[in-house]
């Protein structure tokens, strides 16, 4: 039997369930929205970057972008996020911004250090009760705004903006509901969106992009869109140093290793960045490293003549377990592609 006729065949069988998961997620959002289920209220903006898929769609670097934009705009920012695989997860920390040291990222999660060293005037909660949390530290932060990362699913907490982000390199076929697809709600959730943002725009064809916003539209027709790509600003040491433009790496040995949601993306990268991959290794999501794993990367570096390249996210977890010259970072920030102007003005609408 073929891998298609396997996939049609898996897909029949559990249809019933996709269509159980999507009813149960679509009854839960219709309890919020008429007041069935209890929304707390804060007389600030809320605004929500999340996505409908698993996985990465680049959620922390486009919050990274908003704080620091909201920076601009002299609004102290308050940002709620779970701190996935942290200790704090099933609990609550709060974390100021421009700390370098004394963070510890088994406590945190790496996003929330991620966030805390790069951003300024901006605080980072942690802890899955997000809406608590809010509660519990508002007196504390005083915030201008608050931002509810990966909050599209986190109907508890009302909010005054919903933007809901895409990575454009999924394949299409795969916009169906778990178990069926890659989904965790279905399209009807975009109904409370107002902005949708297509991450890694530039790795596809316009076709594909078009065709994605045709898809998306047929549930929201008022959406409004971005295009964005991940732009490098250089490579970074395990203390955070810039120490190379990544025009100087063009043609040199790299072992590239990223613990993300999207790898492959990541790798693709630093492909389209002209280095010459000699080995790629993947961890899943927020992987803690072991010291044995990065030594013998380091010693196939020492072989090869290679540096070892990883993400920022996973940095914060390598240099505790290695120090190494050979370690680097590729920093990245967003670039809009498309819409930067309307989205700055979705966002200031959400003060209004």
């Amino acid at each position: 039997m073929s891998y298609n006729t396997n996939s049609k065949l898996f897909s029949v069988l559990v249809s019933p369930l996709s269509l159980l998961w999507e009813s149960v997620y679509r009854v839960r959002r219709f309890m919020f929205n008429y007041g069935l289920f209890k929304k707390n209220y804060f007389q600030i903006p809320i605004i929500s970057i999340g996505n409908l898929t698993f996985g990465g769609t680049g959620k922390t670097p486009f919050t990274l972008w908003l704080s620091e934009y909201l920076g601009t705009m002299d609004k102290r920012v308050l940002v709620l996020m779970r701190g996935y695989k942290g200790k704090l997860e099933h609990g609550s920390g709060l974390l100021k911004s421009g700390a370098r040291l004394g963070y510890n990222p088994f406590e945190y999660g790496d996003e929330a250090l991620l966030l805390a060293r790069r951003l300024k005037n901006t605080f980072i909660a942690v802890g899955k009760k997000r809406s608590e949390n809010l509660e519990h530290y508002f007196e504390e932060v005083s915030p201008d705004v608050v931002l509810l990362d990966d909050g599209h699913q986190h109907l508890k907490l009302s909010r005054n903006l919903n933007i809901v982000l895409f990575d454009s390199l999924m394949s299409l076929d795969r916009y169906k509901v778990a178990p069926s697809g890659y989904m965790r709600e279905g399209f009807t959730a975009l109904k409370d969106a107002e902005l949708v943002v297509l991450g890694r725009a530039d790795q596809v064809s316009r076709s594909k992009l078009d065709e994605l916003k045709k898809l998306i539209l047929r549930f929201n027709r008022h959406l409004s869109f971005a295009e964005i790509c991940y732009r490098p600003t250089g490579l970074f040491n395990i203390s955070y140093e810039k120490v190379f433009d990544i025009d100087t790496f063009v043609g040199k040995n790299v072992i590239c290793v990223a613990g993300i949601a999207s790898p492959s993306a990541f790798f693709k990268n630093i492909d389209m960045m002209g280095m010459n991959i000699i080995h790629q290794e993947s961890y899943p999501d927020h992987h803690y490293f072991k010291t044995e794993e990065i030594t013998r990367l380091l010693e196939m570096a020492e072989r090869e003549d290679a540096y070892i390249l990883t993400t920022e996210k996973d940095i914060v977890k390598i240099r505790r377990v290695a120090d190494s010259e050979r370690i680097l970072y590729v920093e990245i920030k967003v670039h809009f592609l498309d819409g930067e102007e309307k989205t700055k003005q979705i966002i200031s609408k959400a003060f209004n």
